[in-house]
C-alpha cells in the first residue's frame, strides 16, 4: 500500500519510465465514457465525417495541455494542486481545488453508471444500483492499495482496451454499411466546434491531476519523454475510443442512445463475447475511476492541509479519505442516472469553462515566467515565498471564467455571442488564450521564482518534508 500523499517523493523513492505514463493514459482513456464523448458529437448534429477529424483536433490541442502539466511531475515530485500554489498562494489555490473535486465527483459518479450497468449485466442483476455499488468498492479498493495498483491497471487496460475496442470497431463494419451513415451532412461550424471542444474538454479536464501519476519518476528524467509519453498515450486512446463512439451513434442512432452499454455487448455478437465486452468495459472504467478516486482523495487533502499546516496524514486516514469519497461519488451515482448524455455533455462544457483559465495560468508561470524554477519548501508554509493568496492569479483566473460566458453553449445558458456564431462554442480558446495573455503580461511585474529550483535536502519517512533545503 502507497505511504506517500500530498509530501515530496524522495529521490530514493523514485522509480519507473516514462512509458509507464503511456500505458496509464492510453488504458485509462480506451473506455466507455470516451465512446459516450465521441458519440456526442453525432448525437447534437455532426456528421460522423466531420466529428472525427474535429475531435482529433481537440484531443490534440487538449493533449498538449495536458501533457505539459505532466511534465511538471518528475521535476517537482509532487501532487499537481500542490504545485499550483506557486502560482495560487497555499491558501490561493484552495478556489479552483474546490472545482476539482466537484470534476472529480462527477467523473466518478458518471462513470460509475456505465460500469455498474456492464456488471449488472455481466452478473445477470436486473437492478443496476447493484452493479454500480459492486464497482464503488472495487474503485476504493484500488484506489486505497494507491499509486503502483493504479499504474497496474492502466497496463491491463492498455490490453485489453486495445482487443475490446479494437474488436468492436471492426464489428461496426462488418455490421453497418458505414458508408451509408457518414458524410450525409454537409459541413456545420457550430457542431464541428462542438465536437472540437468535446475532444479538448475531455483532455483538459485530467490537467488538475496529471502529474500526480509523474511524481514518482526519477528527477532526471527527460522532460521530453514524459510530454510525448503521456501525451501520446492519452491522445491515441482517447481517439481511438471516441471515433468508435462518432461511428457508433452514426449508425446505430436511437438503438445506442437508450442503452449505450446493452448496446455495445449486443454488437459483440455471441452471449460470451458480449460478456467479454462487458469485462472491457468495467476493466476501462475501473481505471479511469481510481484516478478520480485518488485525484479527489489529494485534492481534499491539499485543501484541508493549506489551512493546517500538515504535509502527510497516517495510513488509516488516508483510506478513510478515500473511501468517503467513493461512497459520495456512488450515491450521486445512484440518484442521477437518468438522461445520462445530456447530461454528461453539459458537465464537460461546464468544467471545461472552470479548468482552461487555471491550466493556462499554471502552464504560462511554470514555463514562461518561473522557467520550472520553483521553491518546493515554500509550497507548504503559508508565510514563504508564495504566501496565503496570489492576487494576480486569482483576479485572473475569475476573469478568464468571465470572459467565456458570453461564448457559452449549455444547456442552462446560451451567450449572445455565441447565438450570433450559430450556436458554435468557442468559450475554451477565449478563455484559453485571454487569461494566458492576461495572466503573462501581469505577473512579470510582480514574479519572484528563485535563482534555481529549492528541493528538501532529506525527506524522512517519518517527518515528511524534512527541514533543511539545497538548490539544483
Amino acid at each position: 500500500m502507497e505511504r506517500r500523499t500530498i509530501e515530496v517523493i524522495p529521490d530514493a523513492e523514485r522509480h519507473g519510465t516514462p512509458r509507464s505514463q503511456f500505458t496509464l493514459w492510453f488504458g485509462a482513456n480506451m473506455q466507455i465514457t470516451a465512446i459516450v464523448d465521441g458519440a456526442l458529437s453525432v448525437v447534437f448534429g455532426a456528421d460522423a465525417l466531420w466529428a472525427i477529424p474535429a475531435l482529433l483536433i481537440g484531443n490534440v490541442l487538449g493533449g498538449i495541455v495536458m501533457a505539459l502539466h505532466s511534465a511538471q511531475g518528475p521535476r517537482l515530485g509532487v501532487p499537481q494542486m500542490i504545485s499550483s500554489r506557486a502560482q495560487f498562494g497555499v491558501h490561493g489555490a484552495v478556489l479552483p481545488l474546490l472545482l476539482v473535486i466537484l470534476m472529480y465527483l462527477g467523473f466518478a459518479a458518471t462513470g460509475s453508471v456505465l460500469a455498474g450497468q456492464a456488471l449488472s449485466e455481466m452478473l445477470h442483476i436486473d437492478d443496476t444500483r447493484a452493479g454500480i455499488l459492486v464497482f464503488g468498492v472495487l474503485t476504493a479498493v484500488v484506489a486505497v492499495t494507491g499509486y503502483r495498483l493504479i499504474h497496474a491497471a492502466g497496463r491491463v487496460a492498455t490490453v485489453v482496451g486495445v482487443l475490446g475496442l479494437g474488436y468492436l470497431l471492426v464489428r461496426v463494419f462488418t455490421q453497418y454499411d458505414v458508408g451509408a451513415h457518414i458524410g450525409v451532412k454537409g459541413f456545420d461550424a457550430a457542431t464541428f466546434l462542438l465536437a472540437v471542444g468535446l475532444g479538448a474538454g475531455w483532455q483538459l479536464t485530467f490537467g488538475p491531476y496529471v502529474a500526480d501519476y509523474s511524481r514518482y519518476l526519477p528527477r532526471d528524467t527527460s522532460t521530453r519523454a514524459t510530454f510525448w509519453s503521456t501525451f501520446a498515450g492519452s491522445v491515441i486512446g482517447s481517439q481511438w475510443a471516441m471515433t468508435l463512439g462518432a461511428l457508433t451513434a452514426a449508425v446505430a442512432g436511437d438503438a445506442f442512445l437508450t442503452d449505450q452499454v446493452g448496446f455495445l455487448g449486443d454488437l459483440a455478437g455471441p452471449a460470451v463475447l458480449a460478456v467479454l465486452i462487458y469485462l472491457v468495459i468495467v476493466v476501462g472504467k475501473l481505471t479511469v475511476n481510481c484516478l478520480n478516486a485518488y485525484g479527489g482523495f489529494m485534492s481534499i487533502l491539499t485543501t484541508v492541509t493549506a489551512f493546517d499546516g500538515r504535509s502527510r496524514i497516517s495510513t488509516a486516514a488516508r483510506a478513510a479519505y478515500i473511501i468517503g469519497f467513493t461512497a459520495v461519488s456512488i450515491g450521486i451515482a445512484l440518484a442521477a442516472s437518468a438522461d445520462f448524455l445530456n447530461n454528461f455533455k453539459n458537465f464537460v462544457l461546464l468544467i471545461l469553462m472552470v479548468f482552461t483559465p487555471w491550466s493556462a495560468i499554471n502552464l504560462v508561470d511554470y514555463y514562461l515566467v518561473s522557467r520550472e524554477r520553483v521553491d518546493i519548501p515554500a509550497l507548504y508554509d503559508p508565510e514563504g515565498r508564495y504566501g496565503r493568496w496570489n492576487v494576480t492569479a486569482l483576479v485572473c483566473y475569475v476573469l478568464g471564467v468571465a470572459v467565456q460566458i458570453p461564448f457559452l453553449a449549455t444547456k442552462l445558458y446560451t451567450g449572445a455571442i455565441t447565438e450570433r456564431l450559430g450556436g458554435a462554442d468557442i468559450s475554451w480558446l477565449v478563455g484559453l488564450a485571454f487569461t494566458a495573455v492576461v495572466y503573462g503580461l501581469w505577473v512579470r511585474r510582480t514574479a519572484d521564482p528563485p535563482a534555481a529550483t529549492v528541493h528538501p535536502a532529506t525527506v524522512d519517512a517519518a517527518d515528511g518534508l524534512g527541514e533543511a533545503v539545497g538548490a539544483s
